[in-house]
C-alpha cells in the first residue's frame, strides 16, 4: 500500500511538472494560424521554383519547436572575460585536436588552400571554432528550426528569406532532408552558414554538383576559405599580433582613438582605433610583444588597428585585414582573436 502511495504522488508531481512546463513554454505571437501561414508560404516557394514535391517532403511531419523560440528570445548575456573565452576556446584539446585534423585532412587542405588562396591554418581555425572540426554542427532539423523563427513575429522576414532558400538548396540536390540539420537558429553543417551564406560563398570543391558543407571535408574547407577570400582576405599576410605599448597608454590612446563612426561590424570595430601603417605604429612607441621593432612593410596600403579585448590593462593586439575579414564570419573581437590566436597554434 505504501508503494501504491508514493507511486501516486510521484505521478502527481511528474504531472504537476509537466503542466507547469506548458504554462510558461514560450509561443510564437502570429496571430494567423500556422495552417493559413503554411499554405501562403507554399505558394510563394512555388513561385520561387521550389517543386511541389520537395515542398511536401520538406515539411511533412514538420511542426512549431517550443525550445527554438524559447532559445532565440532567452539568448543569455555574454558574460565571459577575453582569458575566460580564450582560455576556453583555445584550449590545449582543441590545439590538440586541430593538429591532428590537419595531419588527417592534409592534401586536402593543401589543394584547397593553394586554389583559394587562404592558408589552411586559418580554414582550420574557423572549422574548429565552428563546430569542433566537425564533431558538432547540431542536430536540428533545418527547415523546422527556420519555419519556427520564420512564423514568430520577431524576425520573421528575414527567417522567411532564410526558409526559402533552405528550400531551395534541397530543390537543388545539395542535401538530403534527412541529413538537412544544424544549429537551432538556422546556420548549418561544419563552417556553420546561414542559408544565405551557402549560396554566396559554399563550393563545390570536387565538382561533383553538390556544395556539400555537412560531409564533404573539400566543399567544407573550399567553403570557409571562399567566405574569408571574399571578405578581403590576403593569403601572403597574417591576421596581425600581440604588441607591447608604451607605458602611457591612455595617451596612445587619445592619439589614435577613431574619430568617425564606424557603420559596418560596429558591435567588433567600435572598440578599434583608426587604422595606422607599421611604421607610424612604431613610432608612436609601440613594439612587438617581445620588445622588438614592429616589421618594415614598405606596403603604404598596409595598415592595421589596436584593439585591447580586456581593456586597457590587458592584452593589446595589432590587427590586419586579415582580422577584419574573420570579423566578417562573426562580428566579435573575442571570435576574431579565438579563431587568430588558435591559427598560429595551428602553424
Amino acid at each position: 500500500m505504501l508503494k501504491q502511495i508514493i507511486l501516486f504522488f510521484s505521478l502527481f508531481l511528474i504531472c504537476q511538472a509537466e503542466s507547469l512546463a506548458a504554462s510558461n513554454r514560450v509561443i510564437p505571437d502570429n496571430p494567423q494560424t500556422f495552417a493559413d501561414w503554411l499554405a501562403e508560404l507554399k505558394a510563394e516557394a512555388l513561385a520561387e521554383g521550389i517543386s511541389d514535391k520537395v515542398f511536401e517532403t520538406a515539411f511533412a511531419g514538420i511542426d512549431l519547436n517550443p525550445k527554438v523560440i524559447e532559445l532565440d528570445r532567452r539568448q543569455p548575456e555574454f558574460t565571459q572575460t577575453f582569458n575566460q573565452y580564450i582560455s576556453k576556446r583555445v584550449s590545449p584539446s582543441r590545439i590538440k585536436t586541430g593538429r591532428e585534423k590537419i595531419a588527417e585532412n592534409r592534401d586536402s587542405l593543401k589543394s584547397v588552400a593553394s586554389a583559394i588562396g587562404v592558408q589552411q591554418r586559418f580554414i582550420a581555425g574557423i572549422w574548429g571554432m565552428e563546430t569542433n572540426y566537425g564533431g558538432y554542427s547540431g542536430g536540428y532539423n533545418i527547415i523546422r528550426s527556420l519555419t519556427t523563427l520564420a512564423y514568430d513575429m520577431r524576425r520573421s522576414a528575414y527567417f522567411r528569406t532564410q526558409l526559402i532558400r533552405a528550400l531551395r538548396i534541397l530543390e537543388e540536390g545539395h542535401v538530403t532532408p534527412q541529413d538537412f540539420k544544424g544549429s537551432w537558429a538556422g546556420a548549418m553543417g561544419q563552417g556553420q552558414f546561414m542559408p544565405s551564406s551557402f549560396f554566396a560563398y559554399a563550393y563545390d570543391f570536387d565538382g561533383d554538383g553538390k556544395k556539400d558543407i555537412w560531409n564533404n571535408k573539400s566543399d567544407v574547407f573550399a567553403s570557409i576559405g571562399n567566405y574569408l577570400k571574399k571578405h578581403g582576405w590576403q593569403d601572403n599576410r597574417t591576421w596581425g599580433r600581440q604588441v607591447q605599448l608604451p607605458a602611457d597608454v591612455d595617451s596612445l590612446w587619445d592619439k589614435v582613438k577613431q574619430t568617425k563612426e564606424v557603420k559596418s561590424c560596429r558591435r567588433a570595430l567600435k572598440d578599434h582605433s583608426r587604422r595606422l601603417t607599421l611604421g607610424e605604429w612604431q613610432a608612436l612607441g609601440v613594439r612587438t610583444v617581445y620588445g622588438a621593432d614592429l616589421p618594415k612593410v614598405k606596403d603604404p596600403d598596409f595598415t592595421a588597428s589596436l584593439v585591447m579585448p580586456a581593456g586597457r590593462d590587458g592584452p593589446a593586439f595589432l590587427t590586419y585585414q586579415n582580422f577584419r575579414a574573420i570579423l566578417s564570419y562573426n562580428c566579435s573581437n573575442f571570435y576574431a582573436l579565438g579563431v587568430s590566436l588558435l591559427s598560429d597554434e595551428l602553424k
